[in-house]
């Protein structure tokens, strides 16, 4: 069965979706000299340019001033910004080097899909973004970005994660001993340490983690706070991780807030990650559904690799879908053709809970009717065929209860692991930084 990944692995892509504008380029007088550029970073086999820093800032600047957020200095906005690019320049290397890119079919219906949620036809987006300036090329390539660092997450750290029955079962014990199905919004700040730190660099990290603390202490404006301190990728949303039950949170958020009350900060706490800062911003009641939908599903999987494009696994795919539109039996092509565990059983995944796949093969699946099959379906293990076999509404108390202890444990774990990666990419990466040369 597919493991469930789990959403946070879309954050950056569904905020671009959301807001459209949001990573593109500020539009820039054609009228106004350019100043000479020169390299503010060195990553890897490549740069990163002043003008390419300035139109990521003016962006950031234009989103913060959107929200209402109050303007950090430069000089601290341009260092959280240049490291960002360079965290993204590593991720976009890695992605290159392992045969990962989104292709431009997949890259088209993205844009489809930003268009329609703003009422418009492509051709229409295409001209409200050049009316504000926006170079439809940089954009596109924007969103490609995007969508690559989302896939990479998704196979380097999110398809990698295992949760055991005993985790499960530990999880279910002390939920039965604290009772209560409380939700919290929590929003943090992260300091991120290298992996093989020198003392030197860990206390000055611990000495601009205590200043940050103080002026959040002071009650300062935590969003800016986030915005000009924080190296997460969520900095520039306020540090918010949403509403999530504390079992959903990192365990060292989790103890972080036992004792706070809403509108309270945690010390400065330490992690293998960096020096961390939350503050609960409120918290909620809540009680989970008595019963949920089961769907009863087949797939056929064709993998990607450096063997096999995007391109020829969809195209393999489409023949194998005619054929069985055509009367070939869906079973048989699975044993065919399937790279899943699942082949040898026809495609058969047996009975889903909600959360039990990865977002884009639970999204397709959740539009089919029993009996209809899909169109080739992308996810991050390959392309899918998937067919509904029937479904039926079920009281899963107990099953539920390890479902949604998963789902929490792996929501525990995700961000730490994120954390960890980004941190060992980035020591891996040969990096110079020019920034504050004159």
């Amino acid at each position: 069965m597919i493991p469930f990944a789990h959403r946070l692995a879309h954050r950056l892509l569904l905020i671009l979706l959301a807001f459209p504008g949001l990573f593109a380029a500020s539009p820039t007088p054609a009228a106004e000299p350019i100043e000479a550029d020169r390299i503010v970073a060195v990553v890897n086999n490549e740069v990163i340019t002043r003008h390419e820093l300035n139109t990521r800032l003016e962006a950031a600047l234009s989103q913060l001033r959107r929200q209402g957020t109050p303007l950090p200095s430069q000089a601290q906005l341009e260092r959280q910004m240049l490291e960002r690019l360079i965290m993204e320049r590593a991720q976009l290397q890695y992605a290159a080097e392992t045969g990962l890119k989104p292709d431009d079919a997949q890259l088209e219906q993205a844009i489809g899909r930003i268009a329609a949620n703003n009422k418009m036809t492509v051709a229409q987006f295409r001209q409200a973004l050049q009316n504000d300036g926006i170079e439809f090329a940089q954009f596109r390539e924007e969103i490609r970005n995007e969508m690559t660092m989302a896939r990479l997450r998704e196979r380097e750290v999110d398809s990698k994660l295992v949760i055991s029955d005993g985790e499960i079962d530990n999880y279910l014990a002390n939920q039965a001993a604290n009772g209560g199905n409380e939700e919290y919004q929590v929003a943090h700040i992260l300091l991120r340490a290298p992996e093989s730190a020198t003392p030197e660099q860990l206390q000055k990290l611990r000495q601009r983690g205590e200043e940050a603390l103080q002026r959040a202490q002071r009650g300062e404006n935590f969003a800016e706070l986030s915005a000009t301190y924080s190296d997460a990728p969520d900095a520039l949303q306020g540090g918010s991780l949403g509403w999530r039950s504390r079992d959903r949170l990192p365990t060292l958020y989790a103890e972080a807030i036992a004792n706070l009350h809403a509108g309270q900060v945690s010390g400065l706490l330490r992690s293998s990650a960096g020096f961390h800062i939350v503050k609960l911003l409120d918290k909620r009641g809540g009680d989970a559904p008595a019963s949920v939908q089961q769907t009863h599903a087949r797939h056929i999987l064709v993998r990607v690799n450096e063997v096999q494009s995007e391109a020829d696994a969809r195209h393999k795919l489409e023949i194998v879908r005619e054929r069985i539109v055509n009367g070939v039996d869906f079973a048989e092509q699975a044993r065919l053709y399937s790279q899943d565990g699942s082949a040898a059983k026809g495609g058969d995944l047996g009975w889903l809970n909600p959360g039990d796949t990865v977002p884009e093969f639970e999204r397709a699946m959740d539009a089919l009717q029993p009996g209809e099959m899909s169109p080739v379906v992308q996810s991050p293990f390959g392309m899918h065929l998937i067919q509904v076999i029937e479904r039926r509404e079920r009281d899963v108390s107990a099953e539920r209860q390890r479902t949604i202890a998963r789902q929490a444990l792996r929501e525990r774990k995700l961000d730490d692991a994120y954390q960890d990666w980004l941190r060992q990419l980035r020591d891996r990466a040969y990096v110079e930084n020019h920034l504050d040369e004159q």
